[in-house]
């Protein structure tokens, strides 16, 4: 919120939307990424949808040309092509799903929105764009997200090893939620950025006289 005009009072309605595509998301990508489903993809048999997209998400693919399958600051004796595959591979991987949790949360969100417009409670922004909501998702996700995920990846890989195990507890907590600020933030910033998430004119100027009142207070 704290990224949009207004400390975001403007715009509840967009990080209304962020909140049920971000919570699809999570869901998505924890079961996609856990070990058990890892191990169903291994195991499957069946050339169901389900089964590939599992077999996709596991890294099966990339375990057959010798790539790391987890990230691509894995121990092991992997080569650097290997390891940018690795890179390329979760980030198409992290898209794809981003734009498929984009597609089901904005959809979900904006019939909320209508709900809440036959209710006699309109909202004064317009509801994002499906496609255009769900794209920004997807570059957000392939990007922003996949390059934090390697390098949390990649700094957990060094640290574990020389750090006490409390030490290290307190250092993973303390990243993953600064992780996750820089994460909502770096959205924000795409969608403002790409058109999709637009305040009302009335919204952005309150947000921006604010701003104004602020920065007037400060000086003085």
């Amino acid at each position: 919120m704290s990224s949009r005009p207004n400390w975001g009072l403007g715009e509840l309605d967009f990080v209304f939307s962020t909140l049920v595509v971000g919570s699809i998301l999570n869901f998505s990508l924890m079961y996609l990424l856990a070990p058990v489903a890892a191990a169903k993809a291994a195991a499957a048999s069946s050339a169901s949808l389900a089964a590939l997209v599992e077999r996709l998400a596991s890294g099966a693919p990339l375990a057959k040309v010798g790539a790391p399958i987890g990230h691509m600051f894995e121990r092991g004796s992997f080569s650097l092509a290997s390891r940018v595959l690795n890179a390329l591979y979760k980030g198409g991987v992290f898209a794809a799903v981003g734009f498929g949790a984009g597609v089901a949360g904005t959809t979900t969100s904006n019939a909320l929105l209508l709900l809440r417009e036959k209710l006699g409670h309109p909202s004064p922004n317009r509801p994002p764009a499906v496609l255009a909501n769900a794209g920004c998702w997807a570059a957000h996700m392939g990007v922003s997200s996949n390059l934090r995920y390697q390098a949390l990846n990649g700094l957990d890989a060094a640290l574990a090893p020389v750090l006490p195990a409390g030490v290290f507890r307190l250092w993973s907590v303390a990243v993953r939620c600064a992780n996750n600020v820089a994460g909502g933030m770096s959205f924000v910033f795409l969608a403002r950025l790409l058109g999709v998430q637009e305040a009302a004119a009335g919204e952005e100027k309150r947000g921006k006289d604010n701003d104004k009142k602020k920065d007037e207070r400060k000086k003085r």
